[in-house]
């Protein structure tokens, strides 16, 4: 965080210094678990539903921390404040308002925010110091958390942006203030929420409207709503995909090993790209960021150089592992009908260059509301469609008991299972050349059904 006294704190978010001299000067960041405390830092006590900060300020003290943001009395020093929340969400907007030569790129879509922020991240570094989230904070209390990480010699920072609701992403963007804008795509992802994708659109494009007269707006061609959003005066658009009219585009696609490579047209040029991540849907996040790093002038060279080493950092997302001679696929970050159908066609390209079986343990989507049958039905046509050799259901036997899968051409084999460590009984079937994905919702935990698989795995091979 930029440098300031804590009594310039406290009289931004309206508070009062306690049990601390308030002239003393700080460039901490806040945190909101006591055990992430160190010295660097102030804890930042909320009252949850369950849990109440307050009961960790002598934890996150004896960690380091410099003082806490508070709303009950407390001995620690401390800065007392009505709303821990609103103080937080004051001081990032003031602080975003200081650091004037800090580019901020605001990132939203139905899919694909994270690699692409990811990417985005490995080829902005290059350049100068980028602050972009570890993990998933792109809601009212992880954009400010983000932005106060932020300093003087902060050149980027790269703001994820989610919504449950109209209007939640132009409060995030009144603290972020985004000089670019970047919407991936709609679709199906929190459809059951919002109604429709028309809805869905004009909540995504909130990041766009906010852009003032300079700013960048960069919007993908992967969908029939995004090219189409509204721009402001004063606003540059680049779009991006794999078509002509797109100013950022892939050409000459080729895939080996489950990874795109293709040259990467812009402005600038041409060059190639090998990228390191499995899939073709990887190629409109890659050129997502390639879109923003044209944008901030960045050569055409070091693109494609970064976009060819880089490694998707957050976990969970199509993490690639070997046990044996089994290759795993762990994409159980998240799913939307869109991510479930780009990981069922990564799976068929690899096992169809491995030789082997493929498995598709697959959980429920959430949030998809009355389509919910439908598109999990959807999804179970697919898989038989594109040749998955075992779909493996883990409580969605309801959603597909009445698929009739011989009637569409496909030959998957279709096991249901009401919790994942029934699922785990399949394993015994697995040979050597053999692929497996693990996919569902987040809060189905699968990255456990992922774990459980690696032990397995990792037992018959000892």
């Amino acid at each position: 965080m930029i440098n300031l006294t804590l009594n310039e704190i406290a009289r931004i978010v309206s508070g009062e210094v306690i049990n601390i001299e308030g002239s003393i000067s700080t460039n901490a960041y806040p945190v909101i678990n006591s055990a992430a405390a160190n010295k660097g830092t102030f804890f930042a006590a909320f009252v949850g539903e369950k849990v109440d900060g307050h009961d960790f300020i002598d934890a996150a003290m004896a960690n380091g921390a410099q003082f806490v943001l508070v709303s009950k009395d407390c001995t620690a020093p401390a800065i007392k404040v009505a709303d821990v929340q609103a103080a937080l969400h004051d001081l990032a907007i003031y602080v975003r308002g200081e650091l004037s030569k800090m580019t901020v790129i605001g990132i939203t879509g139905s899919q694909g925010k994270t690699t692409t922020k990811d990417l985005l991240r490995h080829i902005l570094s290059v350049s100068g110091e980028t602050i972009a989230p570890e993990e998933s904070m792109n809601n009212e209390l992880g954009v400010p958390l983000l932005i106060l990480r932020c300093t003087e010699t902060t050149r980027y920072c790269i703001v994820e942006m989610g919504a449950r609701h109209i209007g939640d992403i132009a409060h995030l963007a009144e603290i972020a203030r985004p000089q670019i804008g970047v919407v991936l795509g709609i679709g199906k992802a929190h459809v059951g929420e919002f109604g429709s994708r028309e809805t869905i659109a004009k909540a995504k494009s909130e990041l766009i409207t906010s852009l003032s007269a300079g700013g960048t707006a960069i919007l993908g061609t992967y969908d029939e709503f995004t090219p189409k959003m509204k721009i402001p005066d004063g606003v540059r658009t680049i779009l991006f995909g794999e078509n002509q009219q797109s100013e950022v585009r892939a050409a000459d696609i080729e895939v080996r090993e489950g990874r795109a490579h293709f040259d990467l047209v812009s402005p600038d040029g041409r060059a190639a790209v090998s990228l390191q991540l499995l899939g073709l849907h990887q190629i409109s996040n890659a050129l997502a960021a390639a879109a923003v790093a044209t944008a901030l002038a960045i050569p055409i060279e070091t693109i494609c150089a970064a976009l060819s080493t880089a490694e998707v950092s957050s976990k969970w997302r199509m993490e690639i592992s070997e046990i044996g001679e089994i290759i795993l696929i762990n994409d159980s970050y998240n799913a939307n009908p869109e991510s479930v159908s780009a990981a069922l066609r990564t799976l068929a390209l690899i096992s169809q260059e491995s030789g082997g079986v493929s498995w598709a343990f697959l959980g429920k989507m959430h949030e998809l509301g009355e389509s919910s049958t439908l598109e999990h039905a959807g999804i179970g046509r697919l898989a038989s469609e594109i040749g998955i050799d075992h779909l493996v259901a883990v409580g969605t036997k309801d959603y597909l008991a009445d698929l009739d899968l011989a009637n569409i051409g496909g030959e998957s084999a279709v096991h249901y299972f009401d919790r994942k460590e029934e699922a785990i009984s399949m394993v015994e079937h697995f040979a050597p050349g053999d692929v497996v994905l693990v996919k569902a919702s987040r809060s189905e935990e699968f990255n456990l059904l992922a774990d459980l698989i690696r032990e397995k795995l990792t037992e018959a091979n000892q």
